[in-house]
């Protein structure tokens, strides 16, 4: 199996006498884990780095604003797209012809890394600059799970009409983009080769780098899609400690008693345990939690979204303690309806069964649209 970007040698007509910027993380490397900077810096003439979440170098935590500064390995300005800018501007795009992006995304909706590039295919179609997309695995592979987005709550962490879990790889989803939403940039994916679309990260032979520091396996990934929904309530989803995501809990929980009633459903693909941890930072910090541990058995069989569904109406309605967060600011919405993409858990409107039809009934329709932006069979 290929990545997009060690097949650069076979597309590199795409960057002759043309200057590249590039959009990157530490997840842009090859398989002897060369990054992508290293190797566009030796085959093009690359002019300048833009940076999304957590930085080029994966050095800044979540949330936290970047600012502009120059790579002290290469020398080339790194440009903020997480910060006051999330969109590239003309100053930036000055001195660049084709900007690239290789980054590996979760395969999450509401991970901020696809709407990066989402945002800069727009500034590059305003400039008329080439885009190029070096493609890389869905690690959760192709299957369709979750609500499409309802545009009430669109925001960075969901901006356009796709369910949680979507099912494309990076490439295919900037065809989508481009075409679905009228973006119309001069666009090229460089696909891979040898991926199918049937596969997950864990059937191939390849690394895992984390794509941002609180993912650190390929497990974390996968429960990220059920637990992410706790950064809009006063539960820890993890974050300080050494298993952000696969842990989550609270001074207050009745671990015992979710974990029961969990078992009653008979969820496929993942087992659970009770645990006890002091987040170092975030919620809770040095307060002892009682928690949950998930440990995900089966990737292929779990369904991800739809458990975190019944966990969250499970904690929610068996603890008075339990609270959703307020919206960052006056006018927004709650961090909760951003990251479902609708209201219908903060406002109690859909019971368990309604939510697995309405996701049935999306994923038909979503099904629909993106077999039109297949690379792979």
């Amino acid at each position: 199996m290929k990545l997009g970007i060690e097949r650069i040698d076979e597309f590199i007509n795409i960057f002759k006498n043309k200057r590249v910027g590039l959009i990157t993380n530490p997840t842009g490397v090859d398989k002897d884990l060369k990054t992508s900077v290293d190797i566009l810096n030796e085959k093009v003439k690359l002019t300048a780095l833009f940076a999304p979440e957590h930085g080029i170098r994966g050095n800044i935590e979540a949330g936290e604003k970047l600012s502009t500064y120059i790579d002290e390995v290469t020398n080339l300005t790194v440009y903020s797209l997480y910060g006051e800018t999330r969109k590239p501007t003309k100053e930036m795009l000055s001195e660049v012809d084709v900007l690239c992006f290789d980054i590996q995304d979760v395969g999450a909706r509401f991970y901020t890394y696809i709407y990066t590039m989402a945002y800069s295919m727009i500034a590059a179609k305003e400039l008329n600059k080439e885009f190029v997309v070096f493609d890389r695995p869905n690690p959760l592979g192709g299957k369709i799970e979750g609500n499409i987005l309802d545009l009430k709550y669109r925001s960075f962490i969901g901006y356009y009409e796709i369910p949680q879990r979507h099912g494309l790889t990076i490439g295919e989803l900037a065809q989508l983009f481009n075409e679905e939403y009228k973006i119309g940039v001069k666009l090229h994916v460089i696909p891979m080769f040898g991926w199918k679309s049937d596969m997950e990260y864990s059937d191939l032979n390849r690394n895992w780098i984390l794509p941002s520091p609180n993912l650190p396996t390929l497990e974390s990934a996968y429960i990220y899609l059920s637990t992410c929904i706790f950064e809009g309530t006063n539960v820890s989803e993890g974050r300080g400690t050494t298993k952000p995501f696969s842990f989550i809990g609270a001074p207050w929980l009745n671990n015992r008693l979710i974990i029961r009633k969990l078992r009653e459903f008979n969820v496929e693909g993942v087992v659970f345990r009770e645990v006890y941890f002091k987040p170092t930072f975030s919620k809770y910090k040095d307060e002892l939690c009682n928690g949950i541990e998930f440990i995900v058995t089966d990737f292929k069989k779990f369904r991800p979204v739809y458990f975190g569904m019944i966990l969250i109406i499970l904690i929610r309605d068996n603890h008075e303690e339990f609270k959703f967060n307020k919206p960052y600011s006056e006018g927004r919405e709650p961090m909760i309806n951003l990251n479902i993409g609708s209201n219908y858990i903060k406002d109690k409107t859909k019971n368990l069964d309604e939510i697995k039809e309405m996701f049935q009934v999306d994923d038909e329709i979503f099904e629909k649209i993106r077999r039109r932006y297949r690379l792979y069979d």
